[in-house]
């Protein structure tokens, strides 16, 4: 990257990684639609690195109906064989028949809060949890609040929700703010505006 800005290394030097970070990671989330493509990704990462569902989201995105979540929670035997020859994804049998799955408990919870968002950002008070990491080798792999969302959403039926994964949902939907302290983007999303 030709900018100076000082960053967390994870991006290194790989441009797609660099404006995940800088435009999206840690930004906080309180669009239904973006909550539920975290969640499917994030489960999809399991066992994977973020960069290789990065560079596959576009053909997730196309495969799974934009994110439409209510299309998702329909998807039948055709829709799994379909995903399955789909080579553009992550074609693993469990995660695909799983994203069914959260997508009803999803809706489920739509309809019992009003909205997933309500719902979920109950886990961190409702702002975003500001941590003030010097360096990522600091950073925790689960919480107490991914705790309690992990084993909320089993008891509602999801899977692929542990807190490990659930963490990393959390820094993505900006519901916590990991960027190290030197990184520029740790202070402009210290109070950041919500999107």
């Amino acid at each position: 990257m030709s900018d100076a800005k000082p960053r967390c290394d994870w991006p290194a030097n790989d441009t797609l990684m660099i404006a995940y970070h800088d435009n999206e990671w840690g930004v906080p989330v309180h669009n239904d639609k973006l909550h539920f493509e975290f969640l499917i990704l994030d489960a999809f990462q399991a066992g994977l690195s973020w960069r290789t569902i990065l560079y596959k989201r576009e053909n997730f995105r196309e495969a799974f109906d934009g994110f439409d979540v209510e299309r998702v929670a329909r998807y039948g035997k055709r829709d799994v064989n379909r995903l399955l020859k789909n080579e553009g994804i992550i074609r693993n049998r469990l995660k695909v028949a799983t994203s069914i799955t959260n997508a009803q408990a999803f809706i489920d919870i739509q309809n019992e809060y009003g909205s997933f968002d309500e719902f979920v950002w109950n886990f961190v008070g409702g702002e975003t949890i500001q941590n003030a990491w010097v360096s990522m080798k600091h950073l925790p792999a689960k919480t107490k609040e991914s705790d309690a969302m992990s084993e909320e959403l089993k008891e509602r039926g999801m899977k692929f929700v542990g807190s490990t994964i659930l963490y990393a949902y959390m820094q993505a939907a900006g519901m916590v703010n990991d960027h190290e302290v030197g990184c520029y983007r740790h202070a402009e999303l210290n109070g950041s505006v919500s999107k």
